[in-house]
């Protein structure tokens, strides 16, 4: 028996390529508009995947295309919900540098994960770390991790 995925949601499997991530990203831009997210909340969930995309593909996967990046997403009224996983070794999201601290201000490492924190409601790496899901709540309702503070 064959079964469909919801409105709104699609999986893919793409080769290491950035032109393919490109293709995912729009597609995923296609469907925000057609459930009518605003333009900054669609500019800040494209830049959370291409920084997303563009880490599994050249960290993870190591620019190897014959490594497949697995993405898998939902788009709906009220969230946006995504999962990207590659075929690296993973790593340890709590060992990348703050970006934001003086001595990295003029490194490259870590801006990436940084905008993704930033513009989504949720970031979360399961182990060992080739594998990410990120969530976009609408209209700035945001989970909080229970002490208040948001994710």
């Amino acid at each position: 028996m064959r079964t469909y995925p919801p409105e709104g949601a699609a999986e893919f499997v793409i080769s290491s390529d950035p032109g393919e991530a490109t293709r995912i990203q729009e597609e995923i831009e296609r469907q925000l508009a057609h459930h009518h997210f605003d333009e900054r909340e669609i500019f800040g969930i494209r830049l959370a995947v291409e920084e997303a995309l563009v880490n599994a593909i050249k960290h993870g996967n190591r620019m190897d295309r014959s490594k497949q990046v697995r993405i898998n997403y939902q788009v709906n009224p009220d969230r946006f919900d995504i999962g990207i996983a590659d075929e690296g070794t993973g790593f340890d999201p709590g060992r990348v540098p703050d970006p934001l601290a003086e001595e990295n201000l003029e490194r490259p490492t870590g801006r990436g994960l940084f905008l993704m924190r930033h513009y989504m409601t949720e970031v979360v790496y399961h182990p060992p770390g080739n594998r990410l899901t990120m969530s976009k709540v609408r209209n700035g309702v945001h989970k909080t991790n229970g002490n208040g503070r948001c994710h």
